[in-house]
């Protein structure tokens, strides 16, 4: 499989939102490190697959793909790790921050977008923009030797200690290296 074009650091645009705690969902204000977009990273193309960019994010090494899929339409944020999200396929109206948060963000994703979610950030689908049946998937990766994700929903559900998740966010350092772009990138200027 041929290496996928990532977009020119020097034309590539970025997003950054730091997004405020909303209840028992802590978003950003547990990290110095915003929700960073990469408008465009890879280049809408038919080479542009979930397994070419896999095949892409092994080669950095920074991430591990773990899984396809869409986003699920519930909020809910990790406290065991950050998170990397690359649109493979479609387009979705997302929100992050906490149903309800009035200085949420609602975004536009698109084929070839990366959203790298610091832990503790709410995240959730709005609305598949794909048409009838959808066609929103992305590629769901984590750092490479990060404790399995777990499923916070910041609702006060039994096994989801407010303060054991705000140690474990505050415990997690932050990329030597961005996932996509390696030495260089984004995630290292924020």
């Amino acid at each position: 499989m041929a290496s996928l074009k990532l977009t020119p650091l020097s034309a590539l645009r970025t997003s950054t939102y730091h997004i405020p705690a909303h209840g028992h969902i802590p978003n950003t204000t547990l990290s110095p490190h915003p929700l960073l977009i990469y408008h465009g990273a890879f280049p809408s193309s038919p080479s542009l697959s979930a397994s070419a960019i896999e095949s892409h994010l092994t080669r950095v090494g920074v991430v591990a793909p773990k899984w396809r899929y869409t986003m699920y339409s519930q909020s809910h944020f990790h406290s065991t790790t950050h998170e990397l999200l690359v649109v493979a396929t479609g387009r979705a109206r997302l929100f992050f921050g906490g149903d309800g948060n009035p200085d949420g963000v609602q975004l536009e994703v698109s084929k070839g977008d990366a959203m790298l979610l610091p832990a503790g950030v709410a995240h959730r689908l709005l609305e598949d923009l794909g048409g009838e049946g959808g066609n929103f998937e992305m590629v769901g990766s984590y750092p490479v030797g990060a404790k399995e994700w777990d499923m916070c929903y910041g609702d006060g559900r039994p096994g989801e200690d407010h303060g054991k998740v705000k140690e474990r966010i505050q415990a997690l350092s932050w990329f030597k290296r961005d996932p996509l772009y390696g030495s260089e990138g984004p995630a290292l200027r924020i």
